[in-house]
């Protein structure tokens, strides 16, 4: 069996055998619900209600204020408690509906939404995955509907369901590939059906051999799709990295995928394609892993979005010691998050709790010009000298040296030995860059 990988990259520890066979798991959210207008890249959505209002699931809350830009609707049954700032997983406080559950899970009649897949033009299903304010859940948050709708359709000849789940820790789309197998082929069958010239290919690394087996069985018989193995290596699932290890393709900072005749779409997605398009619901939850050596019984819970973190982690048996950071998402792409009176979002994944700090218990040393950070960076860039730039705000230099091809995995912080906050250096000035680009 031919396995597919990139140049570079890194091997961390997994932690994946702490979630990886615990089925998803419905919970039900006991307090308030929080939808921030901005949980998607893009102009925030713009309120449908206010204070006082009463709300059902799959009612629309809030609309999408422009093309780049996503529907939001309620996910439980309740009222309108508050229109105000609140702290999301990303850090910002952003303006949020606040509603108070009820309890009742009142909702919409969705088989008012089902159409006649037959009878729909592409325009039409699109249509659909708009009004469903579905967006790239694997962290991104880009607006589907965008992504679909690319300048150059007639060139698109490869959908690539990104199965990788490489980010250490995470499992809730190897549960997702488990549990509904059938709802990620139909879901992608959606999409490759929007285009005339293309395949479809669902890339998983080779840690996963159920969930490859599964896939396998599937698409017996459908000359379109196909399962493309992956090398298990971190950053395998990073869109440029995927492409390339699933076609051969390159793209730089300048291109999209789509500039390569391709779309990649996250697990959770494609299934809130399908279920928006074959059972009419908007989206209204994700699956979450809830791990780390912290939790008492690590879980993968479908949730409503607007769940409180803090609910989850009491959901998954609390704490057996006290975390020395909690993160949202996985250790090398996610945010550390200083309070728990945060709502998962569209692109929330996991919440992780770790017992060690090891970046706050390390102390940042000069460069020993090992060299490490150069031979593992899939972006094939110098980090440490871009570091250096970025140091001395020497702008023009960092885009010469490829500053902005840094895909911001974080594995030349990982691997240095003198503890260089290489990424977040880098990082912070690709913001700058673009920013003055702007002016």
């Amino acid at each position: 069996m031919a396995v597919f990988t990139f140049k570079g990259g890194v091997h961390p520890f997994g932690g994946k055998k702490m979630s990886r066979e615990k089925k998803i798991t419905a919970y039900l959210p006991k307090g308030e619900l929080v939808y921030p207008l901005s949980q998607h890249i893009g102009a925030p959505a713009v309120p449908l209600v206010k204070k006082g209002d009463r709300v059902i699931v799959g009612q629309k809350i809030a609309e999408a204020a422009g093309f780049v830009s996503a529907n939001i609707h309620s996910s439980v049954s309740g009222t309108v408690k508050a229109i105000e700032k609140r702290l999301t997983p990303g850090g910002n406080s952003v303006d949020s509906i606040v509603v108070e559950n009820d309890g009742l899970y009142e909702q919409i009649d969705f088989s008012e939404n089902i159409k006649n897949l037959e009878t729909l033009y592409r325009e039409d299903v699109i249509d659909i995955i708009k009004e469903a304010g579905i967006v790239g859940m694997g962290g991104a948050g880009f607006p589907t509907h965008v992504k679909l709708s690319p300048k150059n359709e007639s060139d698109i000849d490869t959908i690539i369901v990104n199965g990788a789940e490489c980010e250490p820790y995470l499992t809730s789309d190897y549960r997702r590939m488990i549990e509904e197998p059938e709802k990620v082929l139909i879901g992608l069958q959606i999409v490759v059906n929007l285009f005339d010239r293309a395949r479809g290919i669902i890339a998983i690394e080779d840690n996963k051999p159920a969930a490859i087996k599964k896939m396998k069985e599937l698409v017996k018989g459908q000359p379109r799709l196909s399962v493309r193995v992956l090398k298990t290596k971190y950053p395998q699932g990073a869109e440029r990295q995927l492409i390339y290890a699933s076609t051969g393709r390159y793209i730089n900072s300048k291109m999209l995928p789509a500039d390569a005749g391709v779309i990649v779409q996250n697990v959770d997605t494609i299934i809130s394609i399908y279920e928006a398009v074959i059972e009419g619901k908007p989206l209204m939850s994700r699956v979450v892993t809830v791990t780390g050596d912290c939790i008492v019984e690590p879980q993968n819970f479908i949730v409503p979005l607007g769940t409180s973190f803090r609910e989850l982690i009491d959901a998954a048996g609390g704490y057996k010691i006290d975390p020395a950071k909690v993160i949202a998402g996985g250790p090398m792409m996610g945010k550390s998050i200083f309070s728990l009176d945060i709502p998962v979002t569209k692109g929330t994944s996991a919440i992780l709790t770790l017992s060690h700090d090891d970046v706050a218990d390390s102390e940042p040393s000069a460069c020993i010009k090992c060299g490490r950070c150069i031979d593992i960076c899939p972006g094939r860039v110098m980090p440490s000298e871009l570091c250096d730039l970025a140091e001395h705000g020497k702008y023009d230099a960092f885009v010469e040296k490829g500053g902005m091809e840094c895909c911001e995995c974080g594995c030349c912080s990982y691997v240095c030995p003198a503890k260089r906050h290489l990424t977040q250096t880098i990082a912070g000035t690709r913001k700058i860059v673009l920013a003055r680009k702007k002016k």
